[in-house]
């Protein structure tokens, strides 16, 4: 039986078969096809990676033969001869994955050079001085990547070479010098090997594949793929071609160009290159290169042949492209072209210029901006000058994109006084809580040692669209005494540091900050969004402001209101406080009639903002601990001002206290036990509502959401409640208002039996934090502390409280939406955890049939460029 294919020589292949020869080799293979220059070579796939880790890091024979049999195939193509003394065949070794990821893998150049190939070079090209150039460049190369010994060790002995020589640049330096520099590499390679450097260039050759298969799980990789959703099964594959050489002289040079400028967008042609270089010099920034325009003086014949080609490309793919190419002795080759990474503003001119150019339709432009990229432009970045000479003190989760710079206070009573006096403020805390919202409020960047990417701190900053590092175990907080310590370093309140909560850096520093430009493609590439997308775009939003501001990024809607988030303000905590200390229900209604204005007060502000459109409003959810103080000297002061003993009020506090708050009494659970507590905010929903229809004749249908059910007898009980309440006041206003009852679906019991709960519910929406934290059994506030552990050892890629755990928690989604469906057709459906603003997340929900995502404002463009996506990927009607 034939063993199966690993090996493709490039006119094997074509552009779609990416995910078989990776991106790079897809397109050499297309290259060759459309017949323009490429050095030959052949492409080790991506199969051949994974079996290399299925087989114990092992290259199996099978491999080996076919990449020995491919390079007898280059050798017959080229006419020269691998480790051939006369004519020797020199290649390159690089990755190329299915996925672009730029200056995450290794590259090896000039393999086949050993002692004796060194002098048939220098023969055949009659260059001793290119020679050992080339020899120098792939010793080091190859010990870096394949070796692991560091480069600095050699650009080191490289420095002491052109210091003693009195030479400035690399190219100074004579063929005795390099020779002499060859001698100390090999030296510093015997040292640190215990063996000399290998002479055998097969062995090289199996070597350099290897190590490319092992640079796919290096540490930045991994990181990348984490970050850019790239699953770590899908392998690199291995691009071996012959050398073409940019360091034969003046007639000779290596580049890289885009066919537009990766940062403005602008349809120019971008990009430098070096006369007598090898690619690594271009990119290491050793030499100042030349723009790609000044090749035209140097070799016109070049230049002209460079930009058809250029051309043809960006014209084949439909996109930027990405290329780098070599000029060896006036001959120019193409080494790859790729779509190109580029700034988000970038991305949003290209792709609505190539519209307009008719290159592509606005479908496929959906595809040529990443979801992600736009965050960016909707929050404050760092000045770029200044960037250069910041150090990184510590690295948390990136939990809150955007950046911010202040001073460090610890308390958010501390935070929103010195944000009234006119200071920029971090607040930097062990974790936040409900109650530091204010300070939260006031504050540019939030800082935490503890919690996830869907801790409080988290949400609510992203929420707020402010700044957040959460997580960041390396700094030890110090509360009490104002500080916190990082890398032995201390930094007190008042002093300044920095924030980009889109890396997780913390500087230990100010840094300036700019507020982002949003342009004009960026309003007419959405509204092409807004034309293509099947998927509603809703917002969690608790204010007022946050509404507005989500109105103002495209939401539709309010997918989820927090009235819990409006309890915390100073002048309700009091009433709050009296409602959950009172000992009796009369007491408790007497404390809730305080309250019930400023509800009422609350909504007919998040009414007027959003108009017409749709507003869930969810019933009161955390447990009532949280409104209460826990240390001893809070409480004896809330104590003298409600005027009750302090032991009363402790005595309250510890029995109200909960081993596991979360699966506690809280959501549905407080109606049940205090069903005046729904009286109250259904009055206040309704009543809200009816004033503002009064006012503005708006069409308002309120929703009212009953939180964290698990029972079909759970949900009627408060919906009784609630439907008698709204009943009352609707007939009295005497207005005809319809409105909703529904639940959210954040237990897995209730997605287990949604077609029970569906028989009560008007509509569904997915609590998928609480959904994602039941169904793993994690804390969502805990889990940051071990599942880095859990990425190290690949047992996830991800972490489930950002992207949408979809073999799991996907299934309770997928299947309560199909039950509540067959229960009752009309039913609406939509999510309103975290995941409604991850673009994978989002085109899950597309598939599965919902009716919208909701997620915070800022996020809200996000989840309407990946709801387009989503359509043009899997339409639906």
């Amino acid at each position: 039986m034939a063993s199966k294919k690993y090996v493709y020589l490039f006119n094997e292949g074509n552009a779609s078969m990416k995910n078989l020869l990776g991106g790079k080799g897809a397109n050499l293979a297309e290259m060759t096809n459309l017949g323009i220059p490429v050095p030959q070579g052949f492409t080790v796939s991506t199969e051949a990676c994974t079996k290399y880790y299925e087989d114990g890091k092992k290259l199996s024979n099978d491999i080996v033969e076919q990449i020995y049999a491919s390079l007898s195939n280059i050798e017959k193509l080229t006419g020269k001869k691998f480790g051939n003394i006369e004519n020797p065949l020199l290649v390159s070794v690089r990755s190329g994955a299915r996925a672009s990821m730029p200056g995450m893998m290794d590259t090896i150049l000039n393999l086949g050079l050993n002692d004796e190939t060194v002098e048939g070079l220098l023969k055949l090209t009659n260059n001793e001085r290119f020679a050992y150039d080339s020899y120098r460049r792939f010793i080091q190369m190859f010990s870096d990547v394949v070796m692991g010994i560091e480069k600095r060790r050699f650009e080191d002995i490289l420095d002491e070479v052109k210091e003693s020589k009195g030479a400035k640049f690399d190219t100074d330096l004579s063929a005795s010098d390099l020779k002499d520099v060859v001698k100390k590499y090999k030296a510093l390679y015997e040292k640190e090997m215990g063996k000399e450097f290998p002479q055998e260039p097969k062995e090289q050759l199996l070597e350099a594949v290897t190590a490319v298969f092992r640079s796919w799980d290096n540490p930045r990789a991994i990181v990348y793929r984490r970050l850019n959703d790239i699953p770590s099964d899908w392998g690199t594959a291995v691009n071996v071609q012959s050398m073409v050489f940019g360091n034969m002289g003046e007639t000779s040079g290596t580049g890289v160009a885009f066919t537009r400028n990766p940062a403005t967008g602008e349809k120019l042609i971008f990009g430098e290159y070096l006369i007598n270089a090898q690619g690594e010099d271009v990119v290491a920034g050793i030499r100042t290169p030349q723009p790609i325009t000044k090749l035209h003086e140097d070799l016109p014949d070049c230049y002209e042949q460079f930009m058809d080609i250029a051309n043809r490309l960006e014209n084949h793919y439909k996109d930027m492209q990405d290329m780098e190419f070599t000029i060896e002795q006036g001959k120019l080759y193409f080494l790859q072209t790729r779509n190109g990474k580029r700034t988000a503003q970038a991305a949003l001119k290209i792709a609505v210029e190539m519209v307009e150019e008719g290159l592509i339709t606005k479908k496929e432009a959906m595809l040529k901006v990443d979801p992600k990229q736009l965050d960016s432009l909707l929050h404050p970045n760092f000045d770029q000058d200044e960037m250069k000479n910041a150090q990184v003190i510590a690295k948390g989760l990136p939990a809150s994109p955007g950046a911010a710079c202040g001073k460090v206070y610890f308390t958010a009573e501390d935070a929103k006084m010195h944000h009234e006096q006119g200071e920029k403020v971090v607040l930097v805390r062990l974790e936040t809580s409900p109650e530091d919202i204010e300070g939260m409020v006031a504050a540019e960047g939030i800082l935490t040692a503890r919690g996830g990417m869907t801790s409080h701190a988290a949400v609510v900053a992203r929420g707020m669209g402010t700044c957040c590092v959460a997580g960041c175990g390396d700094v030890k907080i110090n509360e009490d005494a104002k500080m916190f310590e990082v890398a032995g370093k201390v930094y007190h309140e008042g002093d300044y540091i920095s924030l980009d909560g889109s890396t997780g850096n913390v500087y230990g520093q100010a840094i300036k900050t700019v507020e982002p430009e949003i342009s004009g493609y960026f309003g007419i590439y959405m509204a092409w969004a807004d034309e293509i997308r099947a998927l509603k775009v809703r917002t969690n939003a608790d204010t007022p402001r946050d509404a507005s501001q989500a109105i103002k990024f495209g939401a539709q809607g309010i997918g989820l209101c927090r009235t819990e988030h409006m309890f915390f303000d100073e002048d309700r905590i009091p009433a709050v406080r009296e409602m959950i200390l009172s000992k009796t229900e009369e007491q408790r209604r007497k404390a809730l009639d305080k309250l019930l204005p400023m509800q009422r007060e609350d909504f007919i502000g998040i009414y007027e903002a959003m108009e017409d459109r749709p507003v869930t409003i969810r019933l009161l959810d955390p447990p009532l601990h949280e409104f209460l103080p826990h240390e001893d000297e809070d409480i004896r002061d809330l104590a003298k001002e409600m005027g009750i003993s302090f032991e009363d009020l402790k005595s309250t506090v510890e029995s109200l206290h909960e081993f596991n708050p979360m699966m506690g009494h809280r959501g549905c659970r407080l109606p049940v036990s205090y069903p005046e507590m729904a009286e109250m905010q259904t009055t206040a929903i309704i009543e809200a509502a009816i004033d503002v229809k009064k006012r503005n004749d708006y069409d308002i249908v309120p929703e009212i959401m009953i939180p964290l059910v698990g029972e079909l007898k759970e949900l009627k009980f408060v919906k009784d409640i609630v439907v008698r309440i709204a009943d009352e006041i609707i007939a009295k206003s005497g207005i005809n208002m319809k409105y909703l009852v529904g639940t959210m679906i954040e237990i897995p019991r209730a997605a287990l039996t949604a077609d029970e709960i569906a028989k009560e519910a008007e509509f569904f929406s997915f609590g998928t934090n609480d959904l994602t934290q039941m169904t793993f059994g994690f804390s969502r506030d805990d889990a940051g502390k071990f599942l880095k552990d859990y990425y190290d050892k690949k047992i996830y890629e991800s972490d489930p409280f950002a992207k949408l755990d979809q073999v799991g928690v996907g299934k309770l989604v997928k299947m309560a939406a199909e039950l509540g469906r067959k229960a009752r057709p009309d039913i609406h459906l939509g999510i309103c955890g975290e995941h409604g603003g991850d673009p994978s997340s989002v085109e899950f929900c597309h598939n599965v049939g919902l009716d919208y995502v909701s997620c915070s404002p800022f996020r809200v463009p996000v989840a309407r460029l990946a709801a387009a996506q989503a359509q043009v990927k899997s339409p639906r009607k």
